[in-house]
């Protein structure tokens, strides 16, 4: 994954939200605002020079609507993603937007704490879909991904007593491994007890994201060890 800042152009025609807004971003992590737009037509211009990587658009502009600014970016070739913040709670319009590439949709009025978690899942998705070597992702790093976009932080069902935030940091570190390791290696590395890392690892495995295998020592027990599986 790039190390490089989530460019962020914030769209709000109202200044004091646009600030909140503004707020709200710098307040997280891997985060920058790039700019601030009071218009649809001013959001087009820097969109479309492929310098952005995030737009948080308000759907009620002065000028078009936030569909219309979809329409415009997609007819241009944007890829850019997009956070609706709107007040219309018409399902109609979710539709309508999701159709046009938004990727979440935040309804207003929100409070700090779920903008930020809304930020937050993004930035684990987009850490999920570009992990994979060589741009070549498989089923279970799509269906990872996109399980990142939703409320739980997860998407996915997990066992009782793991979490979402702790299993992004394993899955982190055995993608960064060039060798199997054991669950006594994870949890050092990542100050777990072992047995909490084992238990992700195991999760892992189970979901065929990573290969168990054994290790026979002189000694002792047979160590099972874990390697993310790349194909």
């Amino acid at each position: 994954m790039s190390d490089q800042p989530i460019r962020t152009l914030i769209v709000e025609d109202d200044p004091v939200l646009a600030a909140k807004l503004r707020g709200y971003v710098e307040s997280v992590p891997g985060f920058v605002v790039s700019g601030v737009a009071r218009s649809g037509k001013q959001a087009l211009t820097p969109a479309l020079r492929g310098r952005l990587d995030l737009i948080l658009l308000d759907f009620f502009l002065p000028d078009m609507s936030g569909l219309d600014v979809c329409r415009a970016l997609r007819a241009g070739g944007s890829t850019l993603d997009i956070i609706a913040v709107s007040l219309v709670r018409d399902l109609a319009m979710v539709q309508a937007a999701m159709s046009y590439g938004v990727i979440q949709y935040v309804v207003k009025p929100f409070t700090a704490t779920a903008f930020r978690h809304c930020l937050e899942r993004y930035s684990a998705f987009r850490r999920q879909i570009t992990a994979s070597p060589g741009g070549l992702v498989r089923q279970g790093d799509v269906d990872l991904a996109l399980s990142r976009l939703r409320p739980d932080g997860s998407g996915v069902t997990l066992p009782k007593g793991l979490s979402a935030a702790t299993l992004d940091t394993v899955v982190g570190h055995l993608r960064g491994a060039v060798r199997p390791l054991s669950a006594d290696e994870v949890a050092g590395g990542l100050g777990l007890s072992r047995v909490t890392a084992r238990r992700y690892l195991e999760w892992l495995a189970g979901q065929r994201l990573a290969i168990r295998t054994m290790s026979y020592g002189h000694t002792g027990r047979p160590r099972h060890l874990y390697l993310w599986r790349r194909t």
